[in-house]
C-alpha cells in the first residue's frame, strides 16, 4: 500500500485551504500557516491521516464489508464513479436521498422496483402495456436507475461512509452519526470535523486532490479484496485436503474388520 508522497499531495494541490474568514477554529490543528488570506494546510499530517484511514479502509474490505462513497459535488463525480466502481463499492454521485441510511428499507424497496420493472421488459408484461403506460414506465425506471443505480447491489447497511466535503454532504453524515457507521472524510479549512472518525485534511474543491486521495484509499481497499480472496482459496484448500488426511484411520479399521472376518473361519476349524 503506497501512500502518496508530500510532493504528490503539494502538486496535486491538497494543501489549499479556504479564504481565513471562512475558517472553522476546530481544524485549527491540521493548519500549518495563513499565506495571502488563504489557509494552508499540513501536508504532514495529511499524508498521516490518509495512511490511518487508508489501513482501516483495507481492513473494512478484506471482511468483506461494504463502505459507501459519497460525493455529489461535480469536481468529485467522474473519480467517485471511477475509484469505488473499480472495486465494486457502492457510491452516491447524484442528490442524497434524505432518509437513505436512516430509512434504508424505503430505499430498497425503491431499488427492488427497478428489477421488478426490467422483469416485465423480460417476460413480455412490457409488451402489452399501452405506449402511455410504456413511457411512465420507462422514465420512473431512468430516474431510479440515475438516483439509485449505482447502490443496487447494497443489501444492507454499508459498514462505513467516505465523504467528499462534509459540509456539502452533511445530511449523509448526521444519518451515519445516528446510526453509529464510522464515516471518513476528506475535510477542508472550513468544515466541522467534530461528526468524522477519520479525518483527511485537505482541498476538498481541486478534482486533483480529491483524485490522489481516492487513488490511496481504493488501492488499499483493492488490496484487502485481494488478500481476502486469497484466504478464501486457501481456506477452501485445506477443507479439500482434510479428508485425505483422515483416510488412514478409517482405512485402518477396515483392514482390522476384514482381519476379523478372515480369521473366525480358521479359529472355529
Amino acid at each position: 500500500m503506497a501512500t502518496p508522497t508530500f510532493d504528490q499531495l503539494l502538486e496535486a494541490g491538497c494543501h489549499f485551504g479556504h479564504l481565513k474568514r471562512k475558517w472553522n477554529p476546530a481544524m485549527a490543528p491540521y493548519i500549518f500557516m495563513e499565506r495571502n488570506g488563504i489557509h494552508i494546510i499540513d501536508l504532514y499530517k495529511t499524508s498521516a491521516k490518509i495512511e490511518e484511514a487508508a489501513n482501516a479502509l483495507k481492513q473494512l474490505a478484506k471482511s468483506g464489508k461494504k463502505v459507501l462513497f459519497v460525493a455529489t459535488k461535480k469536481q468529485a463525480k467522474e473519480a467517485i464513479e471511477s475509484k469505488a466502481g473499480a472495486i465494486n463499492m457502492p457510491y452516491v454521485t447524484e442528490r442524497w436521498p434524505g432518509g437513505m441510511l436512516t430509512n434504508f428499507p424505503t430505499i430498497r424497496k425503491a431499488i427492488k422496483k427497478m428489477s421488478t420493472i426490467d422483469k416485465m421488459e423480460k417476460d413480455g408484461t412490457f409488451d402489452n402495456l399501452s405506449k402511455r403506460e410504456k413511457l411512465q414506465i420507462s422514465r420512473q425506471r431512468a430516474k431510479l436507475e440515475k438516483n439509485l443505480g449505482s447502490i443496487a447491489d447494497l443489501g444492507r447497511l454499508p459498514s462505513a461512509l467516505f465523504v467528499v466535503d462534509v459540509m456539502k454532504e452533511h445530511i449523509a453524515v448526521a444519518e451515519a452519526k445516528r446510526l453509529g457507521i464510522p464515516v471518513f472524510a476528506i475535510v477542508d479549512t472550513n468544515s466541522n470535523p467534530a461528526d468524522i472518525d477519520y479525518i483527511i485534511p485537505a482541498n476538498d474543491d481541486a478534482s486533483k486532490s480529491i483524485e490522489v486521495i481516492l487513488d490511496a484509499v481504493t488501492a488499499a481497499m483493492a488490496e484487502g479484496l485481494e488478500e481476502r480472496k486469497v484466504e478464501k482459496i486457501d481456506a477452501q484448500e485445506d477443507k479439500d485436503a482434510a479428508p485425505a488426511e483422515g483416510e488412514a484411520p478409517a482405512r485402518r479399521r477396515r483392514v482390522r474388520r476384514n482381519e476379523a472376518v478372515t480369521a473366525t473361519p480358521a479359529n472355529e476349524e
